[in-house]
């Protein structure tokens, strides 16, 4: 990435990514026994137990899209629901004596950087204040209540991340996978939203004024020490919850006055109090991309393309099951391929619309899909591309010289604007997905495999973790649509930047992948024993 100035960000992109000689900083080895706290608590603060939905709200997810007649009323059951079916545990697996909790919400590594926070006011039996999810227990802990007013009932969920959550483990590249998480809780809070008639919309804020709300700024939480880079918690974004009669937030400047009228309550719990490694490089991405500009130039809603709307998925499922059940396949059976409907089907879903779920997106889209085409019915092992936008004609240019006989796919319903850039031999596409995506079988035993192509034009300060954000809602859209279609999706964070823009002939840095998906059909591990996600909650037999 030399062709331009290195800004900050763009020199961490730089330096972060791996290649076939070596990849990027990490740590040498990994002690699970050490491993970082995946639950905060605040001892101390108030606790109010969220009731679990237990079918009471749910609707088909073929017809999420589509607000129903009547959304349901914002109060303590709704609220649970929408935490429940976004940011909650789904299951508890096991194998002998370790034992692990799967969310609703994916997570790079399954290590869960994203905190979750409610601010709300007039909500029945939902004090007023700011509150902090606590996924473990699915409850809220009282961090800042305020006297209760008379104001319309509102309702704002905020997320933050403990970054030494992901960079433990993944060392220096862990940003990354902190904003990709920050994006998959984006589309689950999105979906959870549709199940109860809401929307989730991204309110703009300049992120020191975020962290104020948050109290994570706050010394006598988070003081400074030696150690301060484990604790801290990055102020990341503030969704605003529309629907049956929620009003807007107030200003920002109005919170803060009334929280600074009462008393914070609890105290964090530690993530980790002996980490064996530090990667400062992190914390600097972190500064670097912070929300600087004044509510008054901060960017409004994006403009989307005119796609004719998505059809509604012809399964029956309810979409409660769906985001439940959602998991990360660890394995594929090659003997398998995917129906080709249901391949244009997940294409078309990730197109961006103004609906579900890309309301809840902060940019113009800027991701392209390079697809490794292996197990599709009908269609030819070999490289696709899917331009998200309609006026992508400088990807197109960008690959022109590599493929100059890519060809429309006739078959694919002409809105997608699939294009085959080369028809390959299915060991062929197996070797190079596979080779790109750090060598993993789950990219060459699939269905199909994809890299998102960014445009990196924007990529500096607040752009950089947008741009990851809208890779993270992307992958939270094929995770669902793959479940949708009775096969299982997998994120990939680990790929070789640089041989996947040379394998596509894309010099320079004006594209670069961010993230890598597959999907197939999953090769359940019999292994594994699963329980209910909240056991102790479970009514005792009479």
């Amino acid at each position: 990435m030399s062709d331009s100035p290195q800004t900050p960000l763009r020199a961490y992109h730089a330096r972060t990514k791996h290649h076939f000689a070596a990849y990027a900083e990490g740590p040498g080895q990994l002690d699970w026994d050490a491993q970082p706290a995946p639950f905060r608590h605040y001892p101390g603060a108030p606790v109010l137990e969220l009731p679990l939905a237990a079918g009471r709200f749910d609707r088909p997810y073929a017809d999420l899209a589509t607000p129903p007649a009547s959304p349901v009323k914002p109060d303590l059951n709704s609220l649970g629901t929408l935490l429940e079916l976004s940011l909650a545990i789904a299951a508890w697996k096991s194998w002998g004596p370790s034992r692990w909790a799967l969310r609703c919400n994916p997570s790079s590594g399954n290590l869960h950087p994203v905190e979750a926070w409610v601010l709300a006011g007039g909500l029945p039996d939902v004090p007023d204040g700011l509150h902090h999810y606590e996924a473990e227990q699915h409850a809220l802990e009282g961090r800042a209540l305020t006297l209760p007013s008379s104001e319309a009932p509102w309702l704002a969920v905020a997320l933050s991340s403990v970054m030494w959550r992901e960079a433990w483990k993944y060392g220096e590249r862990a940003f990354r996978y902190c904003q990709l998480d920050v994006g998959h809780a984006v589309g689950a809070l999105a979906y959870a939203a549709a199940v109860l008639g809401w929307t989730v919309r991204p309110l703009a804020m300049p992120s020191a004024t975020l962290g104020a709300l948050l109290g994570l700024d706050r010394a006598e939480d988070f003081p400074p020490s030696r150690y301060a880079f484990t604790e801290n918690e990055e102020a990341e974004i503030l969704l605003l919850i529309e629907g049956s009669g929620l009003q807007p937030m107030p200003e920002p400047e109005v919170l803060l006055d009334r929280l600074a009228q009462v008393a914070w309550q609890g105290k964090p719990t530690c993530i980790d109090p002996s980490p064996g490694y530090r990667w400062p490089i992190i914390d600097q991405a972190a500064t670097a991309s912070r929300q600087t500009a004044t509510a008054e130039t901060l960017a409004s809603a994006p403009l989307f393309p005119d796609y004719p709307p998505l059809p509604a998925h012809p399964g029956t499922a309810s979409a409660a099951q769906l985001i439940r059940q959602r998991r990360s396949a660890q394995r594929f059976n090659p003997k398998c391929s995917l129906p080709q409907a249901d391949f244009w089907r997940m294409l078309d879903a990730v197109l961006p619309r103004p609906g579900l779920p890309f309301s809840a997106q902060e940019a113009a889209p800027r991701l392209h899909l390079l697809l490794f085409v292996l197990r599709v019915d009908g269609l030819s092992p070999g490289l696709y591309l899917l331009p998200r936008t309609p006026d992508a004609g400088e990807v197109l240019a960008a690959l022109a010289p590599t493929f100059p006989d890519r060809q429309a796919v006739t078959d694919a319903p002409s809105h997608l604007g699939l294009l085959c850039l080369a028809e390959l031999g299915l060991q062929e596409v197996q070797r190079l997905a596979r080779a790109l995506s750090c060598h993993q079988d789950i990219a060459a035993t699939s269905a199909f495999s994809l890299g998102m192509l960014a445009e990196f034009d924007n990529a500096d300060g607040y752009g950089y973790s947008s741009l990851l954000r809208e890779a993270g809602l992307l992958g939270q859209v094929l995770y669902l649509e793959a479940e949708a279609a009775g096969v299982r999706g997998t994120g990939i964070g680990c790929f070789f930047d640089d041989p996947v823009h040379q394998a596509f002939g894309l010099a320079g840095e004006r594209w670069q992948s961010v993230y890598h998906f597959t999907v197939g059909t999953p090769v359940d591990d019999a292994r594994l024993e699963t329980g209910p996600p909240y056991p102790q909650r479970q009514k005792a037999p009479s």
